[in-house]
């Protein structure tokens, strides 16, 4: 199966000059983005608030203007009104943030669940089935000594095809299927990593001896670029991380292929 070619139409890569987020590919990173220009917009009032209050006072309280300043020190009805105020605006901040984190957490029951390993310098995928919660075995096992695990280093600058970005390809991408629950198992084998994919709206550490998880539904097909997000040696940027979303049927011709 060919790889799907890099749209430019969708930003699920970074830019040169970017500002903005990455286009959302999951509900999960909709929800960040919206998060964000909402509190975004609790923050430009209390801004603007801030600088009329500032200049207001500037201005009345010059020598020239008013010579000589009032004698109140204290107002309990200003005092109970800059306590109560910001109270709200923090409780309107809260209550979306935190059903966002505990969605962030929630796992839904997976089709499919994907553990991934971090290395010095490089990433190790393998399709697996939790089960009773110690042991990993394949979902695609056909015998005892194979299943479906590869390795996915960066393809060197020299390498690199028409089109590919560079220090941002690997020579094998991380297959999903669209529209599916998928299940992320994320941990270590010798340093501190970071599995981030900007666009998926996910970034979670790899700790040695620790098993951390992360849901992932991918809304449209595409391919999804980040890096490891975690200083982890010498050649950390050199580690990235390409999650290429297909439909269920490539998917399925993938597996066949890698089991081949």
């Amino acid at each position: 199966m060919t790889d799907f070619l890099f749209s430019r139409a969708w930003m699920d890569a970074p830019e040169a000059w970017q500002l903005g987020f990455q286009d959302a590919a999951t509900p999960m990173m909709q929800g960040i983005i919206d998060l964000h220009q909402d509190i975004f917009f609790f923050a430009i009032i209390i801004l603007v608030f801030v600088l009329w209050m500032l200049l207001r006072s500037l201005w009345h309280f010059y020598y020239s203007n008013n010579p000589i300043p009032e004698r109140i020190v204290h107002g309990t009805t200003i005092e109970i009104v800059w306590t109560v105020v910001p109270s709200i605006i923090l409780m309107f901040i809260a209550i979306p943030s935190f059903a966002l984190l505990y969605s962030m957490d929630e796992v839904v029951d997976p089709a499919i669940t994907i553990k991934t390993i971090g290395h010095q310098w490089y990433w190790t995928y393998e399709v697996a089935l939790w089960v009773n919660f110690s042991l990993y075995y394949s979902d695609y096992n056909q015998s005892d000594e194979q299943s479906l695990a590869f390795d996915s280093y960066m393809i060197p600058e020299e390498d690199l095809e028409l089109g590919q970005l560079r220090l941002l390809e690997t020579d094998n991408r991380l297959i999903v299927p669209a529209n599916t629950h998928v299940r992320m198992i994320i941990t270590s084998a010798d340093v501190l990593h970071s599995w981030a994919v900007p666009a998926l709206g996910i970034k979670c550490d790899a700790v040695p001896g620790r098993l951390n998880q992360s849901s992932v539904f991918i809304k449209r097909e595409g391919v999804y670029y980040g890096q490891c997000s975690e200083l982890c040696g010498v050649n950390h940027g050199f580690m990235p991380i390409v999650v290429e979303a297909v439909s269920l049927d490539d998917y399925v011709q993938w597996v066949s292929n890698k089991l081949e």
